[in-house]
């Protein structure tokens, strides 16, 4: 039986590290000695395994130049679907339903240009008021390519300022509603929606539903699959750890294969017909239709030796360390530093909790300058919200241990009060 305090100590995180199953993972990571790192949510680390198959492209470059688009070990001509292929599990999508190709706003518009299409009186576009602003920005944009105006866009409103009622979401499912496009998992409060249930509600009334897989890919598991979801779409450079910038991806339900791509390039191509130079459009018959153009050969690379991490590693175990690492910073965060005034917005139970912790305090944005001081790197989301994310595949109990122990002599001592309460220009 362990007592109350022993949980609380710096021996007891040690006891964790030494039973976690994941623990080597740790050392396939550059990880600066110097620095606690909790932003992985935004930017995940380099692997060495990345870094290595970045020389492996660069190398393939060199030597076949031309001849690199079909020869070597990764054939650049068929790289973006050989990525999909091996990112599928992570989405619980079938080999075919996904394709690395764009970023993540390009293939959102590439989406939304397919599947809105309104009729009658389907017109508008359902979304939420807390997504990430990029999404509503390629949502309002596509309304007016259409001859709307942001009246058509539906945001479904928080009573907190934090979480979504997934019952509100469905009422909110009219039937003047076209499109659906709702976020995996919150980026501030890290909530996890509930995406079958609220595909299950689209799909009886009607109407074609998507995800923005952001915050969610690489720490939680999905079946998109058997969801029956119509499309995703995601970044890969926050847990998947695919570097600055990385390649993003997206999945099609394989019920959509076919559907002509709203966005049509030379690379949304049948692979063998590309190269006949027809001015009509055989398109792929998978989720390959919906790349544009060339694939981003060497920014897709890091990637590469990333998934392989993932599928020794196993998304189930990754999502189980998580829980513990977010459950155990809790538990710290309510025992340290209940007399500070932080407040934990994020769920507190496990089936809708993501893969951060979200705190709030009047004082974030110089609490996370102090934070950097010390040697914690957070992130900071204006108003006055702190992300804390600790990766399982590289961070450890004993980091979550000491980055509390570091907030609260930040506190105690009053050492953010040297900062202004002021976000930087990237926060």
């Amino acid at each position: 039986m362990i007592k109350m305090e022993e949980k609380y100590t710096k021996a007891y995180a040690e006891k964790l590290d030494a039973k976690d199953e994941l623990k080597q993972f740790r050392n396939e990571f550059y990880l600066n000695n110097d620095t606690v790192y909790m932003d992985g949510n935004s930017l995940g680390l380099m692997s060495k395994r990345s870094e290595q198959t970045v020389y492996d492209l660069l190398d393939s470059w060199k030597k076949y130049a031309i001849d690199g688009w079909t020869n070597g070990e990764r054939p650049w001509f068929y790289l973006s679907e050989s990525l999909g292929e091996k990112m599928a599990g992570l989405v619980g999508a079938k080999k075919e339903e996904v394709v690395v190709t764009g970023s993540t706003t390009v293939n959102l518009h590439h989406l939304v240009a397919t599947f809105y299409a309104p009729k009658g009186n389907r017109t508008k576009i359902l979304a939420d008021s807390l997504n990430f602003p990029s999404d509503i920005y390629a949502l309002k944009a596509q309304l007016r390519l259409k001859g709307y105006d942001d009246s058509h866009l539906i945001q479904v409103q928080s009573e907190d300022g934090q979480l979504l009622d997934e019952e509100t979401i469905i009422d909110a499912m009219a039937e003047d509603v076209a499109l659906i496009v709702l976020p995996s998992v919150l980026y501030r409060s890290g909530q996890i929606l509930d995406m079958e249930k609220l595909t299950k509600a689209a799909h009886e009334r009607g109407i074609k539903i998507g995800f923005d897989l952001c915050h969610s890919v690489g720490a939680i598991p999905h079946q998109l699959h058997d969801w029956d979801v119509d499309f995703a779409f995601w970044c890969t450079y926050k847990h998947l750890n695919g570097g600055p910038g990385s390649v993003g991806a997206l999945y099609l339900n394989e019920k959509h294969f076919g559907v002509t791509p709203g966005l049509a390039g030379w690379f949304s191509s049948d692979k063998e017909k590309q190269f006949d130079m027809e001015h009509s459009l055989t398109s792929a018959q998978n989720a390959g239709a919906f790349q544009i153009g060339t694939p981003h050969v060497l920014s897709a690379a890091p990637l590469i030796g990333a998934l392989d991490l993932f599928h020794e590693a196993g998304i189930e175990k990754v999502r189980e360390k998580s829980f513990q690492l977010t459950a155990y910073m809790m538990d710290l965060i309510t025992y340290e530093l209940k007399e500070f005034g932080f407040v934990i917005c994020n769920p507190t139970n496990e089936k809708q909790r993501g893969g951060h912790i979200y705190l709030e305090h009047p004082e974030a944005a110089r609490i996370c300058k102090a934070l950097k001081l010390k040697g914690v790197i957070p992130d900071f989301r204006t108003p006055s919200g702190i992300r804390l994310a600790p990766v399982a595949l590289y961070n450890s109990f004993k980091d979550v241990y000491n980055c509390i122990q570091i907030l609260k002599r930040i506190m105690k001592d009053k050492i953010y009060e040297q900062f202004s309460n002021e976000r930087e220009v990237v926060s």
